[in-house]
């Protein structure tokens, strides 16, 4: 069951399309990462899920739902831009923006304090914002947005300002919700983080959607004939070339550490990996091996420089 559905968005400002009539479903339950370049129309369609902006042509449902500030209790949102109040002190904080999302003073109590406990604040529920650190600051806002316990939370740009430690945090609770069974959409620069997280992707550009799968298909897609291998001894690449399954084979550093000697190969492709698995157990013994599969960053460029080649080209033959 998708809990968010986009049926042939469109929104203009002006004569601007900022949306073209884009279409996607976000499974309940799921991490989706929103992906796409500076101006791509992603803070117009996170506004418009929120309510916040509203529609020229279709609809955008959450939980069957037209999207509306009403609807929008059901969603914990996160802006690029941040909202806080720099006087006003950490718990207030928290507690106002739970109760103007409807939710229980003392539930929001409850919660706010697992919170504080999970990103080590506790015991500065009394200190203003402006007397926080940047990254504490980020963490109040991100408490903000998740102590109601909604049942969908969308994030823009949520790993800013955190240092690797604080980063791993914020992960480790965004999977503890999506066990739970709230759903999670990201919206960030940060690729590794998206790239880990993510089952799902929408990659927006330009207005409109250029990928909206699951990760394992998006890279499946995007995959060649590469392989990664370590084996004990090294290798004659004369001798593999020679049986011809192999069309490339190149000597790299070590893969993750591990001991023995790392290749990376090209598969000719009239031949199976297990054709390669062959020639190579014929000198030497195998120690580990994949396929090699394109990280979300290649993904990202691939499409993005694509979509910007074809808005050229169609700007040209105008």
């Amino acid at each position: 069951m998708n809990i968010l559905e986009v049926d042939h968005l469109t929104k203009c400002f002006g004569s601007l399309r900022a949306l073209d009539d884009i279409s996607f479903g976000i499974k309940e339950g799921s991490i989706c990462g929103i992906l796409g370049p500076n101006g791509a129309g992603k803070t117009t369609l996170l506004r418009i899920i929120n309510g916040i902006l509203t529609i020229d042509a279709g609809t955008v449902k959450i939980l069957g739902e037209d999207a509306s500030i009403e609807a929008s209790r059901n969603i914990g949102y996160m802006p690029e831009e941040r909202g806080l109040y720099d006087t006003m002190r950490m718990a207030d904080q928290i507690m106002y923006f739970g109760q103007l999302k409807g939710g229980d003073p003392k539930r929001l109590r409850v919660v706010m304090n697992e919170y504080l406990e999970m990103f080590n604040l506790k015991g500065q529920e009394r200190r203003r914002l402006k007397e926080l650190s940047k990254g504490n600051q980020q963490k109040v806002q991100i408490i903000c947005t998740l102590v109601h316990e909604p049942k969908l939370v969308i994030l823009d740009e949520p790993f800013s300002g955190f240092d690797p430690l604080n980063g791993q945090i914020l992960q480790q609770i965004l999977q503890r919700l999506q066990e739970k069974g709230t759903t999670i959409i990201l919206s960030s620069h940060n690729m590794p983080a998206i790239e880990e997280m993510c089952s799902d992707i929408v990659l927006v550009d330009h207005g409109h959607i250029l990928v909206a799968d699951s990760m394992t298909n998006v890279k499946e897609q995007h995959k060649d004939n590469t392989l990664l291998l370590t084996t004990s001894t090294e290798l004659s690449e004369s001798l593999l070339k020679a049986t011809g399954a192999i069309s490339e084979i190149e000597r790299i550093d070590s893969l993750n550490w591990r001991r023995g000697f790392a290749y990376k190969l090209l598969r000719d492709q009239a031949h199976t990996n297990n054709d390669v698995l062959d020639a190579v157990a014929m000198q030497s013994q195998i120690l580990h091996f994949e396929e090699a599969l394109p990280s979300l960053k290649d993904i990202f460029i691939s499409y993005t420089t694509h979509s910007s080649n074809q808005l050229t080209q169609d700007n040209n033959a105008l």
